[in-house]
């Protein structure tokens, strides 16, 4: 009866017309990855602490760029880190303070996603601001984690159009709630499967037997493949994919993108790094090929209390999840990734941009083929 009655809700669901001009959300159409139920407001931001702020510039077709700064918990982050873990599945990227991330295992400034080439107005910024934090009067070394995607397609990336006081501005204008998604930020300019990419996220949380912890994610989608929906074959479908017509080689999958991903269970950077791969399950379900020119990168951060690292300490006591118990949270974790890319093509919208035109993904075509 209840597998029944599942099947009549979704099938309702899919039936659901879509207001004209409306853009909806995977859940708003039926598509709900996954076993685990989402938290409140299904972003990343159901981790508490966590605050995102973006900025978009946009100047007629030529300029689509942006900053999204996911700022990943309360209090000063350079005095009081928070464990974190970068997990690379395509290295095809220019991302900034991996190499002190690794080597110990902790975050210490917001994040920052933009394009490829204002990475280093990024960095400016974030070691800006940092400094400005009050009690970080002594501090002379920051680690700024500035990733990105390349938007050159529909942003003149060439003009570098991007400042420091954008991504300040974003920085200041970080609050929790709900995300804003699709062509914005960082997202403005990007092209997934071939169609309007961007900013999408998504949450998991678990229920109390397991914890009751949750997962956030947020994407900067802007990668190629061949689109799969929930399982259902769209870019196929749609003649829109990786090696179209080879088959022509007419349609590139190279690209990239970043995934955030935020929990609130006690995680150290080991099960950190555990939970960042297992991001890339879901990625690989929408059908992602990274390819060679793909950079495909995961950031990790735990926001408990218990594993937080604080300056001056020389006896750091922790209470961290057990090995056994983290696999739910890897479970949520690729749930999240698949929605939080399908919420950024869903959101975006169609964008006359530098080079050309990009077409967001037709929902209305997606409603059918999820209905056969």
């Amino acid at each position: 009866m209840k597998h029944t009655l599942a099947i009549f809700l979704t099938t309702l669901l899919l039936s659901t017309p879509v207001m004209a001009g409306e853009k909806p959300r995977a859940r708003d159409i039926g598509i709900a990855p996954g076993i685990l139920a989402p938290g409140a407001l299904n972003a990343i931001t159901d981790v508490s602490g966590v605050r995102v702020g973006q900025l978009t510039v946009r100047d007629g077709s030529r300029i689509n760029t942006g900053v999204t700064i996911i700022i990943p918990a309360e209090g000063n982050l350079r005095q009081d880190k928070v464990p974190a873990a970068i997990h690379i599945a395509n290295g095809y990227g220019k991302l900034t303070g991996y190499s002190q991330v690794k080597e110990l295992g902790e975050l210490e400034t917001p994040i920052a996603l933009t394009n490829t080439l204002n990475v280093a107005e990024g960095v400016a910024a974030l070691v800006e601001w940092t400094l400005q934090q009050p009690g970080n009067e002594q501090v002379g070394s920051v680690n700024a984690v500035v990733g990105e995607t390349n938007d050159g397609y529909l942003n003149d990336i060439r003009a570098r159009v991007l400042t420091k006081a954008h991504f300040m501005e974003a920085i200041r204008s970080a609050k929790p709630g709900a995300v804003e998604e699709g062509a914005v930020g960082a997202g403005a300019g990007t092209v997934a499967f071939g169609f309007k990419g961007g900013i999408g996220t998504s949450s998991r949380k678990l229920p109390g037997n397991l914890g009751g912890f949750t997962v956030g994610v947020l994407v900067q989608s802007n990668f190629g493949g061949v689109l799969t929906v929930d399982g259902v074959r769209v870019g196929e479908a749609l003649g829109q994919h990786y090696l179209r017509s080879e088959l022509a080689g007419d349609e590139s999958a190279d690209g990239s993108i970043m995934i955030v991903v935020a929990t609130d269970a006690p995680l150290s950077e080991r099960n950190l790094q555990r939970l960042a791969r297992r991001a890339i399950a879901g990625l690989a379900r929408t059908g992602a090929s990274m390819t060679n020119g793909s950079g495909d990168y995961v950031i990790a951060f735990s926001t408990a209390s218990s594993v937080r690292r604080h300056d001056g300490e020389t006896l750091q006591r922790k209470t961290e999840l057990a090995n056994d118990a983290a696999s739910p949270l890897f479970q949520a974790v690729a749930e999240a990734t698949e929605e939080a890319i399908y919420n950024s093509l869903l959101q975006a919208e169609d964008v006359n941009g530098h080079r050309g035109t990009v077409k967001a993904l037709p929902v209305d075509k997606l409603i059918a083929l999820l209905n056969q």
